[in-house]
């Protein structure tokens, strides 16, 4: 006797299941690729902003260098792609000046540093010693 086995619908429905599961993995794994690129270009670009930030803070040292009674400071000032404002708190000797850097992309870091004004040296007019660096405070 002979016994007749009806698996005709079987083999397409896990043929189905099976494709459906990789396609959930394939768009799970996009997606988790897609999060790690947006966080890598914040990464990115707030590190183009502290740079910018630095940068800001370095042009007011170099002002500062010259004329230990700068206190203009910077408003948009362009550098990389982006600007900087700096302004500076308090009076000599020991000043504060905090920049803030904006990147191409609008994101901002902030730059503070305590200073103190130095006596001349040979070379250069005026030494500043950085007594605190703060940075995104």
């Amino acid at each position: 006797m002979e016994i007749k086995r009806r698996n005709k619908g079987t083999v397409f429905l896990v043929t189905i299941f099976l494709i459906l599961m990789l396609s959930a993995l394939v768009i799970g794994m996009l997606e988790i690729d897609t999060e790690e690129i947006q966080i890598m270009r914040n990464q990115i670009f707030a590190v183009e902003a502290t740079a910018t930030a630095e940068a800001g803070l370095n042009d007011a040292f170099y002002q500062i260098r010259y004329d230990p009674n700068w206190s203009a400071g910077f408003s948009n000032k362009a550098f990389n792609s982006g600007t900087y404002t700096v302004t500076v708190e308090g009076a000599n000797p020991d000043p504060n000046i905090v920049s803030t850097g904006t990147s191409s992309h609008s994101y901002q870091a902030r730059v503070k540093a305590e200073i103190t004004i130095g006596t001349t040296s040979p070379h250069i007019t005026h030494i500043i010693r950085v007594d605190r660096l703060r940075i995104n405070e």
